[in-house]
């Protein structure tokens, strides 16, 4: 094997390359050295390792297969079958109407993800991967939105060179899109209808979001919340059971605040619950709230947007009020990315906002006139992080 001596590397412009640099480009010969991957096969210490990245490498490029796997095992309801009793092939593929050496294909595909287990007899019956699919509808909701997804990242090249054309994504979610634009996305529905769908979407997968932070923050403190950006209302419908001392007021576009009201009055929430119609971008927010909670909002809106319904919360809340945000935040540097990548990816498809971290929303948390701030533990940070921030003075000048 070839030694590497670090003055051979190469220099930085404008000065000597930093240590840690030289020391990376040195690990990357090493890594990408034919002898060092066949060296690595015969020693025992080492074996294990190539193997390891090796399988994870495959599980790269294979990606995208197992994902369809997935989708056709949600679309086919073949789960939620399993989940009842186990099933033989012959049984599965009467309900699927599917010949049995296709779906034989797809169920063994299905095992080897660990979606589906065998049982005895030859019969299929629940992984532990297609257990939490089998039991959330959200989780099924999510994994047949991706489908549009999918569609748009057939080039993701293509993606990465700037603004177009919405694509389909970018045509689900008709709030981030032009308004001339957004005559054309979603031929044959109406707008109503477009808000409706991607609403009906976000309360789906919801719960898992509503569960984090119902887990992580306590609302005793507090008498009324109003919730920015609240969909049809899943949030402040288990928080107003959870917490019962609360008011709770929903703020969203028009369309989106009749389906809200409808939610609450079909709860029996409506002496505790109102939805009112508007844009943050736009109109003043109500007052009369002591907290105001901004889920899963920021993430999808560009920096100038996110500013000014911060700025808009601001001044919203009394002196002493309190801003909760909770959404998907990518990893600082120094922490072993989650879900970046996939946030990254599914963002630029929409069109509009971007990922950030925890300290980029402080940020512009403090720039809004928000002190106090802080990171709220969560037991489970991959849907979503917690940021809190207080309004203890006026309006910033």
């Amino acid at each position: 094997m070839k030694t590497l001596d670090l003055a051979s590397l190469p220099q930085a412009p404008g000065g000597p390359t930093p240590l840690r640099d030289q020391i990376g480009a040195m690990v990357d010969r090493w890594m990408t050295s034919a002898s060092l991957y066949r060296w690595s096969l015969t020693n025992p210490l080492t074996r294990w390792v190539t193997r390891r990245r090796a399988r994870q490498v495959f599980d790269l490029m294979a990606g995208f297969v197992y994902s369809q796997v997935l989708l056709a095992c949600v679309r086919l309801r073949i789960l939620e079958a399993v989940a009842e009793r186990p099933r033989s092939l012959e049984e599965l593929a009467q309900s699927t109407r599917l010949p049995a050496a296709g779906l034989q294909r797809l169920l063994q595909s299905a095992l080897a993800l660990r979606l589906l287990d065998l049982r005895s007899q030859g019969r299929y019956g629940l992984g532990p991967l297609g257990a939490p699919v089998a039991g959330y509808a959200g989780i099924r909701a999510m994994i047949e939105h991706h489908a549009v997804l999918y569609q748009d990242m057939q080039d993701p090249v293509a993606m990465l060179q700037g603004p177009g054309q919405p694509g389909a994504m970018a045509q689900y979610w008709p709030y981030t899109l032009e308004p001339g634009a957004q005559a054309s996305a979603g031929a044959g529905l109406t707008q109503a209808d477009k808000y409706a769908r991607y609403s009906n979407l976000m309360s789906a997968s919801q719960p898992f979001v509503v569960d984090e932070i119902l887990a992580s923050y306590r609302f005793d403190e507090h008498r009324c919340v109003l919730d920015v950006g609240g969909g049809q209302g899943t949030f402040l419908s288990r928080l107003a059971q959870h917490a019962t001392q609360l008011q709770v007021h929903l703020f969203d576009l028009p369309d989106v605040a009749k389906l809200a009201q409808a939610n609450f009055e079909r709860q029996g929430l409506q002496s505790r619950a109102k939805a009112t119609p508007g844009s943050f971008l736009h109109d003043p927010l109500p007052r009369g709230a002591d907290l105001v909670t901004l889920i899963r909002v920021a993430h999808d809106h560009p920096d100038a947007d996110v500013r000014t319904v911060l700025a808009a919360i601001f001044e919203a809340l009394p002196l002493g009020g309190t801003l909760l945000l909770a959404e998907p935040m990518a990893q600082e540097p120094e922490h072993t990315p989650q879900g970046d990548a996939y946030f990254h990816f599914y963002l630029l498809a929409m069109g509009a906002g971007r990922l950030r971290t925890s300290r980029e929303l402080m940020a512009m948390m403090a720039d809004a006139g928000f002190t106090h701030l802080e990171v709220v533990p969560n037991p489970m940070p991959l849907q979503t992080q917690i940021l809190l921030g207080r309004k203890s003075q006026g309006l910033p000048a």
